[in-house]
């Protein structure tokens, strides 16, 4: 009787991710090498410092402090980049994909910068690049974009993709609390990081968009390229005012295709959604991502977007599809999914410009309470071709200031960007105004 193929894995960086991934895998080893008809060997790992205390246990001789010479071990198949970062990460990933290896990455930040580099890289030697963990944690979202729904053009994916955010946001309206509050709150409990910047101005979101519109559109997006807005202004009252117009406030990342013009827009920012809307109930560190497809309809995903054991299920996932690839034939692989690339590419779509996305906006205001203000601010916005749907104001401190909320009817970008810059003019406005966009979709 012939020996099982003998798969031989290294993971570079044994922080919480890393150590999730070798715990897991250690604990269900037995069971993955009968169903897969393998045998699975933990060989190496990478660590900046041997002396570190670590919750799982390795021999001295499966450790090294340099990640490259995982990366490029002869005997080891499949690489797992769990550094983080995009310099190291990078080197590390391009020296493995240039050795033919199958790498697993959750590194969003890398793929978002450098991916079409790592693809290239994967596709000219032969080697894979598989990143299921980089987006929704433990929800197999990557999977259902790439496999599950194959057949479908994606008109509209939007979500929530940031628990650190939804955490926030969640304790903000629940506890009736200001936003830093809050973030000092998630701090302690360790669901922001010491630099929280990363997550709540919501770039954190767009390296995340990134990756989605390339699996949904073939095209690289640079998160420069997108409106990116956080969720450091939102007050407490924002949650108040938008419940009285039937709504909650989350930070959604969207991505929107209109397959006649060839157009695609990609942005990030707190949106106002229906209360009633499933994505609006999703509270805590979950995230929740809809996806519209022209011929399966709409799919709902919702579960724990980050921590050790949701991620690590995602790198898990991946290394099983890894064995796949090594036991069978890559060839077949690499010519079915064009080295990771969309199942169906599309032609290569442009971006919409501002003027060509459009939507209703929630402003808030902080303006002199006097007579004729809110004529102006409607002559201000009447200029630009923006109108008024609704009005909410109350009176605010300090004495003589009053909040003023408004919501539009259907505009657009470059007609609210004009707008803002319009009211910052008057001498009324005595803040820089807020704007949340007003998501109207259909579930």
């Amino acid at each position: 009787m012939s020996q099982p193929l003998v798969i031989r894995i290294g993971i570079c960086g044994l922080g919480t991710v890393g150590q999730g991934v070798w715990k897991h895998l250690s604990r269900i080893r037995t069971e993955l090498e009968s169903r897969l008809g393998v045998k699975l060997e933990l060989a190496r790992a990478s660590v900046r410092d041997r002396r570190k205390v670590r919750t799982v246990k390795l021999a001295p001789g499966k450790l090294t402090t340099d990640p490259l010479a995982v990366a490029t071990d002869p005997n080891i198949d499949i690489v797992c980049e769990l550094i983080g970062g995009t310099t190291v990460a990078r080197d590390v990933t391009l020296a493995a994909l240039a050795c033919g290896k199958v790498v697993v990455s959750a590194n969003k930040a890398l793929i978002s910068k450098h991916g079409a580099e790592l693809f290239e890289t994967a596709r000219r030697h032969g080697g894979h690049f598989l990143f299921e963990a980089s987006v929704a944690g433990g929800i197999p979202l990557i999977k259902a974009l790439r496999e599950g729904l194959v057949a479908n053009r994606f008109p509209l994916i939007y979500g929530i993709l940031n628990g650190t955010c939804n955490y926030i946001l969640t304790q903000m309206e629940e506890q009736d609390a200001p936003y830093p509050a809050i973030l000092g709150e998630a701090k302690k409990l360790g669901y922001a990081e010491a630099d929280e910047s990363l997550d709540v101005l919501g770039w954190d979101t767009a390296h995340k968009a990134v990756v989605l519109a390339f699996l949904a559109h073939g095209t690289w997006v640079k998160p420069e390229q997108m409106i990116v807005e956080g969720i450091d202004r939102i007050t407490p009252g924002d949650f108040k005012n938008a419940a009285a117009l039937g709504y909650g406030i989350k930070l959604l990342a969207v991505i929107a295709r209109d397959f006649k013009s060839g157009e695609l827009s990609v942005r990030v920012h707190p949106t106002l959604l229906p209360e009633s809307h499933v994505v609006a109930k999703v509270s805590g560190v979950f995230n929740a991502v809809s996806v519209q497809g022209d011929v399966a309809g709409t799919t709902l995903y919702i579960g724990r977007g980050a921590g050790q054991d949701a991620t690590a299920s995602a790198v898990i996932s991946d290394l099983v599809d890894a064995v796949s690839l090594l036991k069978n034939d890559r060839r077949a692989f690499i010519t079915a999914r064009k080295s990771n690339a969309p199942a169906r590419p599309e032609k290569v779509c442009r971006l919409a410009p501002p003027a060509h996305i459009r939507g209703r906006y929630y402003l808030r205001m902080t303006v002199s309470d006097e007579p004729g203000v809110l004529a102006q601010i409607a002559a201000a916005m009447a200029g630009q071709g923006v109108s008024i749907a609704s009005v909410i104001q109350s009176a605010q401190e300090p004495a003589g200031a009053a909040s003023l909320v408004l919501t539009t009817h259907q505009s657009d970008e470059r007609a609210i960007a004009a707008t803002l810059s319009r009211l910052a003019r008057l001498k009324c406005v005595l803040e820089k105004p807020l704007l949340l966009r007003i998501g109207d979709f259909s579930e």
